[in-house]
């Protein structure tokens, strides 16, 4: 069952980013969501483990969930995914990481296209693919059975930062109500910061996103 397969989680890196290892269901192989800075670690728990990487998945493109991927290619091999709208974040990653005073090595271009209503496959996994645009062009949610790793789509409580170039705050809101929020409630979302929540909390009490929040600004509208 995919809800019993095992998901770490490592909160890392000067951003304190959500780093997610996904076991496959030999016990052998593993898939990695967004290395980021301080990914070291992550490498140092597959190595103790035995675990041999399949995938190294980006949610989006930003620095904190892509500083990881050249390191973490180059040590497995493993095959990297992205949304093909996110992939000018990783050529551009030298720039990004200025900004913050960083040095990032160049990342990998990408073997995979993440592609809406596509899964991906590994160790007899079947992840499903829900391009969740708003907070970049290409985000994407991954889902296996009654669990998500939703990125920085959406947080306990809220959701991503829209200001930055490629974010669009009605496109977001519209990923989140229109795809995710029509998902069962008790799906379990693991994002890229902070803690775990589920979607129908979200919708009962995100102050962004809710149907209360939501309704009332339709009404100020009208």
């Amino acid at each position: 069952m995919l809800d019993d397969l095992e998901l770490a989680c490592f909160a890392v890196g000067p951003f304190v980013q959500n780093v997610y290892v996904l076991v496959g269901s030999s016990g052998k192989r593993a898939a990695l969501f967004d290395p980021g800075f301080g990914i070291e670690e992550v490498l140092a728990f597959l190595d103790r483990r035995g675990l041999g990487l399949d995938l190294i998945v980006n949610t989006h493109g930003h620095i904190d969930h892509v500083a990881g991927n050249h390191l973490v290619k180059e040590r497995t091999g493993a095959r990297l995914a992205i949304h093909p709208a996110d992939i000018p974040y990783l050529r551009n990653l030298a720039a990004q990481a200025a900004a913050f005073g960083f040095d990032v090595p160049s990342s990998p271009e990408p073997d995979i296209a993440l592609e809406d209503g596509v899964p991906l496959v590994f160790d007899g996994v079947e992840i499903g693919v829900i391009h969740t645009p708003g907070h970049t062009p290409g985000g994407t949610c991954l889902a296996f059975g009654g669990r998500m790793i939703v990125g920085d789509t959406l947080f306990e409580g809220g959701v991503g930062r829209t200001d930055l170039p490629g974010g669009d705050w009605d496109v977001l809101v519209a990923s989140i109500r229109e795809k995710l929020f029509r998902l069962p409630p008790e799906v379990v979302c693991y994002p890229g910061h902070g803690p775990e929540t589920t979607l129908g909390r979200e919708r009962l009490t995100n102050p962004f996103v809710s149907d209360a929040a939501v309704g009332g600004r339709e009404k100020e509208r009208s």
